[in-house]
């Protein structure tokens, strides 16, 4: 998916060079450019497996090169990564699909920041050989890449629709939806299947507001929907830093109490936010089984030629200690153990 909020650099930048000049591709540090690529795990010999991500510094992405680092020690082979400057950094995200290309890399795995224009890049990659595996958001067509391994953001959406459906419990419904960005394809994914779950149209929405995802952003457009909307009281976020975006604004109203907040993404702080009650529900995703899926994908492939295909569902499950009737949900304890797992 298209994530955007950022921890400090200084807290998750991995500046680890060791490898990167054996490799002759763009040196990184502090000051790493786009496209810039990194020695990870691994054997450090043999079959090469690249990560591209959306930026290295989201948690959803840490989470994923988490993963992607595991099972490349398991499975003997050497990891390298890269990622944009910020989500949508498409140049800086071609530039390290060359670098891995001309390195020797097996397989490519990738989170496209723009899902067009990244295309052109995928394809002269599978050209010379390279497995392109999609991981959270394909690119378009989806058959641009050999594999996708994602969650369905339209069913993740779906859930959570579902259920403030029934929490409202036929109660007339004054919906705000905290989206992303215009024309990105998760974004608009989850934001239709709510709705689809909730049984609504964009006609039902008293305020749209876009956040790139992001908490400071989330709380901007949440003032900006209760001075269009004040009687607000179902709030769907694309994710959930943009949920305690808003639980900040409706608290400084008095109003955290009586309006019903659900999100998608499932990370362990959003999920930490569930349990305390600032965020009724959020629909989990798995992005550390994503990376992992796809570095063993690329070893069998590395083995015995054997390519994956097609969309793998790396699942999706709703958390909330506040079950409803007829939702198939797991509690906090359950969502706390598998946070982006």
């Amino acid at each position: 998916m298209s994530r955007t909020t950022r921890l400090s650099p200084s807290l998750v930048r991995v500046a680890a060079c060791t490898g990167i000049a054996a490799l002759a591709l763009t040196a990184c540090g502090s000051g790493s450019g786009s496209g810039s690529v990194s020695a990870g795990s691994g054997s450090g010999k043999g079959v090469k497996v690249g990560l591209i991500t959306k930026t290295d510094t989201n948690p959803f992405f840490v989470k994923m090169k988490e993963g992607a680092e595991k099972a490349a020690k398991e499975d003997g082979v050497q990891l390298v990564t890269a990622a944009g400057k910020f989500d949508g950094d498409n140049a800086g995200q071609v530039t390290a699909i060359e670098n891995m290309v001309a390195s020797g890399v097996k397989g490519i795995l990738i989170t496209p920041s723009d899902s067009k224009a990244i295309v052109p890049a995928i394809q002269k990659a599978r050209a010379k050989g390279v497995l392109v595996i999609a991981l959270d958001t394909p690119p378009e067509p989806q058959s641009a890449v050999d594999a996708l391994f994602a969650t369905n953001n339209f069913n993740a959406g779906q859930l959570i629709g579902q259920y403030a459906k029934a929490a409202m419990k036929g109660k007339t419904a004054k919906i705000a939806t905290l989206d992303l960005a215009p024309g990105v394809s998760v974004g608009v994914q989850r934001h239709n299947g709510f709705l689809k779950g909730f049984g609504a149209t964009d006609k039902d929405v008293v305020c749209s507001q876009d956040t790139g995802g992001d908490q400071a952003k989330g709380q901007t457009a949440m003032e900006n929907c209760l001075q269009k909307a004040p009687d607000i009281n179902v709030v769907y976020t694309i994710n959930e830093p943009a949920a305690l975006g808003a639980y900040t604004a409706l608290k400084a109203k008095g109003r955290e109490k009586d309006v019903l907040i659900v999100s998608v993404d499932g990370g362990c702080t959003g999920t930490q936010a569930v349990k305390d009650g600032k965020i009724a529900a959020t629909s989990q995703q798995y992005p550390l089984k994503m990376a992992a899926d796809g570095v063993k994908a690329v070893a069998t492939y590395a083995k015995n030629g054997t390519k994956a295909s097609g969309y793998t569902d790396t699942g999706v499950t709703l958390v909330t200690d506040k079950p409803q009737a007829g939702v198939t949900s797991k509690d906090t304890g359950f969502g706390l153990q598998n946070c982006w797992g």
